[in-house]
């Protein structure tokens, strides 16, 4: 019988963050996981960043009880491709987390309390960056006495986080595994994630950002949040949910309804995410992802600024038919990393889901991943 992995929500606080835009956060608090035993020389330590709609919940379950472990936890936990018998893994949640109310959550963005007012910051929170996502995750790898990490990992917005960890603190980071994740990519994807989020600025009840959580704008957050999840999955899926059909009692020829499996299929997905998710922190996400470069946390300014800090040994693991991140550029990040001497290995993910192949179909990657994560570096 395979053993059950458990885990527990922790919380870290910061007295302060300053960002790399120049502003000071106060009273900061992510949660975060940990699976497996840090080890006396401390040298075990794998850091799991988590995905754009993602948290720290990455294997394992807080309960036997619980209908579904975390996202990875094909990959993660006793015995598997990140063995948590022989290596420490900590996962936590980013700042302006997407599921800001979901009681599993630890995150500080708009929807906190300023200290200064007592109310909730809205707006007034200060933009920010993937860099200053790393920043906090560095902040609690020093408070857990970790000096260097065996890895660091995640997909998508993960993927992202991994590069940035590479880039800004090259001597901390041993290997990385950027998973459906490329800092190569172009306006396209940033247009795309003003379209994802473009629903939530048209809804009448967003107010500027100035919302109440009783009156948020949830019409607009579901429409957001079916976007983004459209555009991360492939044709192929369709065919699971509906393909052209009509829903069960809807006519086609209703032009002011949604008729079709589809629409409801995504929209019943959405509308289950709506109370645990805000709307602003999904605004703060995209705007972290859209201005990535990597590295921007030591002072990187350009993408090829940023490429050339990285020094550790990468295996790239991407979707061929992912249109958020796509092949291309994955295959742009492997150029650029092997002309400057990186060791680069990459792996592909199939399925019908695109780009989260990344997540739901990740063991095709295990051996792969358990492999380099061994090797001597």
């Amino acid at each position: 019988m395979v053993e059950q992995l458990l885990t527990t929500k922790k919380r870290f606080e910061l007295p302060e963050l300053r960002t790399i835009g120049g502003a000071t956060i106060r009273d900061l608090a992510v949660g975060y996981e940990t699976y497996g035993a840090l080890n006396e020389a401390r040298d075990n330590a794998i850091l799991v960043a988590h995905y754009f709609s993602g948290a720290s919940h990455a294997a394992g379950r807080y309960r036997p009880e619980d209908p579904l472990p975390g996202y990875w936890d094909a990959i993660i936990g006793p015995g598997k491709a990140v063995d948590t018998i022989r290596y420490f893994v900590i996962s936590s949640d980013t700042l302006v987390n997407f599921n800001a109310h979901d009681p599993n959550v630890i995150t500080t963005g708009p929807a906190s309390l300023d200290p200064a007012t007592g109310k909730p910051y809205g707006l007034s929170f200060p933009p920010v960056a993937i860099a200053d996502f790393v920043r906090v995750q560095r902040a609690l790898i020093d408070s857990l006495g970790i000096a260097k990490l065996r890895a660091v990992m995640g997909p998508s917005m993960g993927g992202l986080q991994t590069f940035e960890w590479a880039a800004a603190y090259p001597e901390m980071v041993e290997r990385i595994i950027p998973v459906i994740a490329s800092p190569h990519f172009t306006g396209w994807l940033t247009a795309w994630m003003t379209i994802w989020t473009e629903p939530i600025r048209l809804d009448p009840d967003w107010r500027g950002g100035a919302y109440d959580r009783s009156a948020s704008p949830r019409a607009g957050l579901e429409a957001a949040i079916r976007a983004m999840t459209l555009h991360g999955l492939q044709s192929a899926w369709s065919w699971s949910a509906g393909g052209r059909a009509s829903a069960e009692g809807a006519d086609p020829a209703d032009i002011a309804a949604s008729p079709f499996a589809i629409d409801r299929t995504l929209a019943d997905g959405a509308r289950a995410r709506v109370p645990l998710a805000d709307a602003n922190h999904m605004l703060y996400l995209a705007r972290a992802n859209q201005t990535f470069i990597p590295g921007a946390g030591a002072g990187a300014a350009s993408l090829a600024e940023g490429m050339a800090r990285i020094k550790a040994p990468t295996l790239l693991i991407h979707a061929p038919d992912d249109l958020v991140f796509r092949p291309e550029w994955v295959e742009a990040t492997a150029a650029t990393l092997r002309g400057q001497g990186v060791a680069v290995e990459s792996a592909t993910l199939s399925g019908p889901f695109g780009h989260y192949n990344g997540i739901v179909q990740i063991a095709q990657a295990s051996d792969r991943i358990a492999d380099f994560l061994a090797r001597a570096i």
